[in-house]
This record gives C-alpha cells, sequence and structure tokens, in this order.
C-alpha cells in the first residue's frame, strides 16, 4: 500500500494553482473540468513527477470552513511538505511575499516552519536528518 492522493481544501482552485506552482515549485499533473465550477486539479513535486498528488479540492462542503478555522485558530498546519534547508526555503518564500506563523524552529532532529498558503490553509515545511 501507497499514499497515491492527499488534498487539501481551497477557497479558490485558481488562486490555489497559482501559489502551489508559481510560489511553492509544484508541477500541474490534471486539471479537468468537473462542472460547475470545479475542477479535479492535482499538482506533484517537480522531482517526483509520477509520486503522490496533491488535489486542491474546493472548499465548498459545509464541514470545511470550521473545521479549518479550527485549524487555523490554534495554529495547526493542515499539511507538511519535505524541503532539503528549511531556512533557506523560508527566506526564499519570505521574498516572494509568503506570510509564515512560525519562523524556522528546531525540533530536536527536525526543523520546521509553518507558513499560510493564502488559500485558508496553514502548511508546514520540514527538513529530517538525513
Amino acid at each position: 500500500m501507497k499514499i497515491h492522493l492527499t488534498s487539501v481544501f481551497v477557497d479558490d482552485q485558481a488562486k490555489a494553482l497559482h501559489f502551489y506552482t508559481e510560489i511553492l515549485g509544484f508541477v500541474k499533473k490534471y486539471d479537468v473540468d468537473m462542472g460547475g465550477g470545479a475542477r479535479w486539479l492535482t499538482v506533484v513535486s517537480p522531482d517526483q513527477p509520477g509520486g503522490t498528488e496533491l488535489l486542491l479540492e474546493p472548499s465548498g462542503h459545509p464541514a470545511v470552513k470550521p473545521y479549518r478555522d479550527a485549524l487555523v485558530n490554534d495554529g495547526i498546519p493542515l499539511a507538511q511538505f519535505a524541503v532539503d534547508d528549511v531556512k533557506a526555503e523560508y527566506e526564499r518564500l519570505r521574498g516572494l511575499g509568503v506570510r509564515f506563523t512560525q519562523e524556522p524552529l528546531e525540533l530536536g532532529p527536525v526543523t520546521t516552519a509553518v507558513f499560510d498558503d493564502t488559500c485558508g490553509n496553514l502548511v508546514q515545511i520540514a527538513t529530517q536528518p538525513r
């Protein structure tokens, strides 16, 4: 068994696609019109085009808003992405205008930072020891 697809709920798929590709550097894999303005919209790591897909899923379901609001209010990231160097990625993303809610923080062997994805979520980046 392996993870093939995971998702984040987003307020605006076009805005999310821009942020996740142009700012974070993911690559669009699928963009299929699902009707009613919704799309099956996935991105992948450019280093693993056949790897795990991230679905930028519309946040229209009534349960999504209270769930995401609770996570954001408590500072809990909805997703985590691995990076080679959190501090370098933090500086790169800040230079692109990304707002961080947690600066790089060393937690034992792991370094993390948390940012706002502009689409209603907090996302954590982490560097783990090799």
